[in-house]
């Protein structure tokens, strides 16, 4: 390691410090990583998720007194006002909201989909990630419409071109990406608005796109592996930071070089 290197680690070891950052679904894989990460680089960071008792197993393995954790679901009014008030009233003003929740409870052709299961795939994974904007932006303890605020939304690659079996989540993230770019115009200067798209990343929640065939799904890739939850993490500490102030509206491509040749998740 070059004496440059250790000079940048350093500096990004502290590239948050003192500023405050809410996760939602923190419970594991991305989420988890990117609350992690946030904390590694000096944040105080509440998580969030549907289940209590994973989520406090998370919490556990963080330093004390860096995070706290709040269970429940994302689509869920009481509870976001929940996370709200605990967060200024144990942490303070907020400056970064991390947008995570999400679910895909089907798999297969849109000809197939249930529509019940498509308005519950909208409802959390669209409609809940502005209701937390929104929410976040109304509170008055938490200040975050003051300025300098951030906010980051987890998109996907199926949002950006079509995957099989995965039509409609791919929709609903193709609407967080246009969100995004609507809520950058709408919030600024005083917060920035921005996503990032992953493809297949190594999760329990991804799991189905590449159990037992790893390699095989690996090889469509340039770079010949899948996404880890900290490839995803180090993206969102990034446009969290100052070190992207001049960075709004945009959805950061996170997917190994996929979607360059053709790829699809």
């Amino acid at each position: 390691m070059t004496e440059n290197s250790t000079d940048e680690s350093a500096v990004q070891a502290h590239r948050l410090r003192g500023t405050v950052a809410i996760v939602t679904g923190a419970s594991r894989g991305i989420g988890l990583a990117i609350a992690r990460r946030l904390v590694a680089e000096g944040a105080r960071v509440a998580i969030t998720a549907r289940h209590a008792i994973p989520l406090a197993d998370a919490a556990a393995t963080f330093p004390e007194g860096s995070v706290i954790a709040i269970a429940g679901k994302a689509d869920d009014g009481d509870h976001r006002r929940e996370v709200f008030d605990t967060v200024a009233g144990e942490f303070g003003p907020l400056d970064i909201l991390v947008n995570n929740a999400g679910i895909n409870p089907v798999y297969g052709p849109l000809m197939d989909m249930d529509a019940d299961a498509g308005r519950k795939i909208m409802e959390v994974n669209l409609f809940a990630t502005l209701a937390w904007i929104q929410d976040a932006y109304r509170h008055e303890g938490l200040n975050f419409s003051r300025g300098g605020g951030s906010v980051i939304n987890l998109s996907s690659v199926s949002g950006q071109t079509p995957s099989p079996g995965i039509g409609f989540y791919g929709i609903s993230k193709a609407a967080i990406s246009h969100l995004t770019r609507t809520l950058a115009g709408e919030l600024g200067p005083s917060i920035r608005v921005n996503a990032v798209a992953p493809a297949v990343v190594k999760t329990q929640f991804a799991q189905a796109l590449y159990e037992g065939r790893e390699d095989e799904v690996a090889a469509q890739y340039p770079l010949k592996r899948l996404g880890t939850p900290e490839d995803i993490a180090g993206a969102v500490a990034f446009l969290a930071s100052t070190d992207a102030s001049w960075i709004t509206g945009q959805t950061l491509t996170l997917d190994g070089g996929l979607l360059s040749v053709g790829g699809t998740a």
